[in-house]
């Protein structure tokens, strides 16, 4: 087994790994446990997993530099865990030397994926020690100074995933640059907008000088910047931040100005200006400097989405996932899902978006901001992209929207998730970009015919958006990429995603070019997510729609048979090869030569 010391060249792990014992190092890894390029076995041990659905559980648990993987060894009931460590959020020490009680000694591992783990030790000898300390540093590589897995991995594929999104390439599939809209560089070395991405689109007429006065009045720089144009009425989705009003009420006479150049390149009669925000936490935000816009920007009308903020979602995802795991009470079920106001939130995520669709669908241009637009901005400028553009509802498609949307205009995907970081009570954390992919799975399930991806990408975009496999989704913005050398030193997940596509594909899939979605967000159209919010319920059993089942077994059956034809018609037009007959025979086929060989071939299928 490689020795972890090679996978992370630190001195201070290289001290630490020495006072394992050194039988647990010299262990086989657990047999049929497939790992991953790059991935080392660090420590095997006896374990017994105190299941919530079958009671405790003798076995093994092997951790690797990236996953805790246990595997039951009772042969009457088997159960494996499969953890990437990036998932897991907290590690504690259950109970100590001289607590009494079967298996009240161990560790607890609290998931970011909405589930816990508790595993048993024996108490002789101080068991926990050794594995304690490497989970808690291989579970918060960054805490301790070591590399995400996403920088050790030796995974090679096909495609380079980072090149699905190119910025220019994207602006002209919308046919950008137009007479009205430009592209500019002025943030080409991040020093206009640190959390912005390098290429910007802005209204023709406005000067550099100009998106450097506005920088000034808007929070963090990020002004207001074209996200997309409808083709045929030229309508816009603008996005940005708060304006700095403060208590005072500051004016800007650049950035009203601007607003004015963004509602005059398409002469939309008012520029509708959502913010994200309850109006009351729009007000609050004056006193620390930030704020909205008033009856100042002239032909503009404000529109407050009541969107909730990071805390809020935080503490709803929390309620959630105690009443979902590890056991779900029937009893008061729709109530206590009520309590959580997870659907709630989902309800005024979507409705939101369908405003701010349906505005531009009419031909009005609208500007979307919450307080620094990186959480409540960037899901409703997707989502509504996602309603107007059949192109985002392609597997490659919804890959560029998230790569635009999402990474290069700065979602804070470090600081909402934690990549690698022990803080687990940081209060930057939010299910933010969960809640997308959830909204996203709403819609695929009111248009079942629209996607071109199924359910199994979005449940493998969430799990590696934990897993530090990839480099996707690390870090906060593109600026600290770039530092971080991230597209050059790790693989992204478009890489594993685009190298086995048919199994991420609908196959109800219909395209419509210019169809646009208008979904129902109301709560009697709106579902609770079971396939991933309790998939780790064994007694939740997940089942494929028999309808689906059946019709990709038809494809499946389709595809064969059209492959025999083929291989029946190539065989048909090659040459027959030539043969030397004796004179009856050659009597007998040249009699037979005016009348044409036919070669029927009968199929028969089982419709």
């Amino acid at each position: 087994m490689a020795s972890p010391v090679s996978v992370y060249n630190s001195n201070s792990l290289d001290s630490h790994i020495s006072s394992v014992s050194r039988d647990s190092l010299k262990m086989e890894p657990l047999t049929d446990v497939s790992l991953l390029p790059g991935e080392d076995g660090v420590i095997e041990k006896e374990v017994i997993y105190i299941c919530p659905f079958n009671g405790p559980v003798k076995g093994k648990v092997l951790i690797t530099n990236y996953r805790l993987y246990f595997r039951s060894s009772d042969a009457d009931l088997m159960v494996t865990l499969d953890v990437p460590l990036g998932a897991i959020s907290r590690v504690e020490k259950m109970g100590g030397a001289s607590s009494r009680g079967e298996n009240s000694y161990g560790l607890d591992i609290t998931c970011k994926d909405m589930r816990n783990l508790r595993f048993a030790l024996k108490q002789e000898g101080h068991s926990r020690r050794d594995i304690f300390d490497l989970l808690f540093r291989l579970a918060f590589p960054l805490s301790h100074n070591l590399h995400l897995f996403a920088y050790v991995t030796q995974e090679k594929y096909e495609e380079n995933g980072w090149n699905v999104y190119k910025a220019m390439d994207e602006l002209r599939r919308q046919g950008l640059p137009n007479n009205k809209w430009r592209i500019t560089f002025i943030n080409k070395s991040y020093e206009l907008c640190d959390t912005y991405p390098t290429v910007l689109a802005v209204p023709y007429k406005c000067k550099e000088e100009d998106l450097r006065r506005v920088a000034a009045f808007r929070s963090r720089a990020r002004i207001p910047v074209l996200s997309w144009i409808h083709r045929e009425n030229q309508a816009v989705i603008v996005r940005c931040s708060q304006p700095l009003v403060g208590m005072s009420g500051k004016r800007n006479k650049d950035d009203e100005r601007y607003l004015e150049m963004i509602r005059e390149a398409n002469d939309t009669p008012k520029l509708t200006i959502f913010d994200a925000r309850p109006s009351v936490n729009a007000v609050a935000n004056k006193a620390t400097g930030g704020g909205y816009e008033g009856d100042e920007y002239q032909n503009a009308e404000l529109v407050f989405l009541d969107i909730q903020n990071i805390h809020v979602m935080r503490e709803s995802l929390k309620k959630l996932k105690d009443i979902v795991y590890p056991n779900v009470e029937e009893s008061h079920w729709l109530s206590s899902l009520e309590s959580t106001h997870w659907l709630e939130h989902i309800k005024l995520v979507l409705s939101g978006a369908i405003q701010v669709a349906d505005k531009v669908s009419t031909g009005n241009s609208v500007v979307v901001h919450c307080s620094d637009g990186w959480d409540r901005t960037a899901q409703l400028t997707s989502l509504a992209m996602l309603m107007l553009d059949s192109h985002y509802r392609t597997l490659r498609g919804f890959e560029v929207l998230i790569e635009k949307e999402w990474i290069s205009f700065g979602h804070k995907f470090a600081s909402r998730i934690g990549h690698g970081d022990k803080n687990h009570a940081d209060q930057d954390r939010s299910p933010i970009f969960v809640q997308f992919i959830d909204c996203v799975w709403q819609m695929t399930k009111q248009f079942p015919t629209a996607f071109e991806f199924n359910e199994r990408l979005l449940l493998t975009i969430l799990d590696n958006l934990y897993s530090c496999r990839f480099g996707t989704f690390l870090y906060n913005c593109e600026s600290a990429r770039d530092q971080h050398e991230l597209r050059i030193k790790t693989v992204s997940l478009w890489s594993l995603v685009n190298s086995k596509t048919d199994i991420y594909l609908n196959p109800f899939y219909t395209p419509e070019p210019n169809m646009v979605l208008c979904p129902v967000a109301s709560m009697r159209h709106l579902e609770l997510w079971v396939s991933y919010y309790i998939r780790w319920n064994p007694r939740i059993r997940q089942q494929q729609s028999p309808v689906e089942q059946r019709y990709k077994e038809l494809l499946a059956l389709r595809d064969e048979y059209l492959k025999k034809l083929e291989e029946l018609q190539l065989s048909d037009s090659s040459p027959a090869p030539r043969v030397a007959h004796n004179s009856s025979t050659s009597n007998t086929s040249s009699s037979n030569s005016s009348t044409p060989s036919t070669h029927c071939t009968h199929l028969q299928t089982p419709f």
